[in-house]
């Protein structure tokens, strides 16, 4: 087992409770909805970085495909749900996050990157690229590449869920255009997961060859099952999005309505 991942999860996990320490001491309680989200993106994270998905693949695009989805659609907004401020502004030591704060083309940097506009191409930039083989294959080959590409996407993964989510504010608003947000970048990401189960051949043989007939599927299957993981977590993912900004929508106008009559 590679001990990296596991070290920076545990300094994660770390860095968060001491905030929500540092929070309680100052009379400040963090919902445990919010503590448990942030445990479950660590815990997605964990299932997918250490133990047998990462194992597995090595053997299975599939495999490779869960521990993608885990790592970046499902742990990304997990823990920027449970990064909400307050917490985003306790969680990096004071020594550390003043002399970051004080890098004002670091912070412009940041605030450009995270709009809608600029997030969704850099995450369809970033997922179509490092999906084509010759990328994919040097990855898988090279250990710092393909912790890179891990980063990559998590990182793709923050911006787009980065202005849907808002955790810089206090409370998450119920804007229609979010829907539009989410049903672009899964929309747009969902042509790879089809790629993969329409493609009558097998695209990454140069490193997976027929080793997913040790686990009873053909490198065709594989792919394709793949694609279909792929597909279906941006089906739910699009689904729950419109489910709950309709929702949200609606309590906020509830709320403005009983505020102004």
């Amino acid at each position: 087992m590679d001990p990296g991942p596991l070290i920076l999860l545990l300094a994660a996990g770390a860095l968060y409770w001491r905030a929500i320490a540092v929070l309680r001491r100052r009379g400040r309680e963090i919902s445990r909805s919010r503590q448990a989200a942030f445990a479950g993106g660590l815990a997605a994270t964990a299932v997918g970085l250490v133990g047998p998905v990462d194992t597995l693949s090595e053997d299975l695009l599939s495999a490779h495909m869960v521990q993608h989805l885990l790592i970046a659609d499902l742990a990304a907004p997990l823990l920027l749900v449970g990064m909400r401020t307050p917490v985003l502004q306790f969680f990096l030591p004071r020594p550390v996050l003043v002399p970051l704060a004080r890098r004002r083309r670091l912070r412009r940097l940041l605030g450009t990157v995270r709009q809608p506009l600029v997030a969704i191409p850099l995450f369809v930039v970033t997922l179509y690229g490092w999906h084509f083989s010759f990328a994919f294959e040097a990855a898988m080959g090279n250990a710092a590449l393909h912790a890179l590409q891990h980063f990559c996407f998590v990182g793709g993964a923050i911006l787009v869920w980065w202005p849907v989510i808002e955790p810089d504010r206090a409370r998450m608003r119920g804007e229609l255009w979010k829907m539009g947000h989410v049903l672009a970048a899964r929309f747009i990401g969902m042509f790879v997961g089809m790629a993969f189960v329409i493609t009558r051949a097998p695209v990454y043989t140069g490193v997976y060859g027929d080793r997913a007939r040790e686990h009873g599927l053909s490198p065709l299957a594989d792919q394709q099952l793949a694609g279909g993981l792929m597909l279906s977590l941006d089906l739910l993912v699009i689904v729950f999005a419109m489910s709950f900004f309709f929702w949200r929508a609606g309590v906020e106008h509830d709320r403005t309505e009983r505020a102004t009559g």
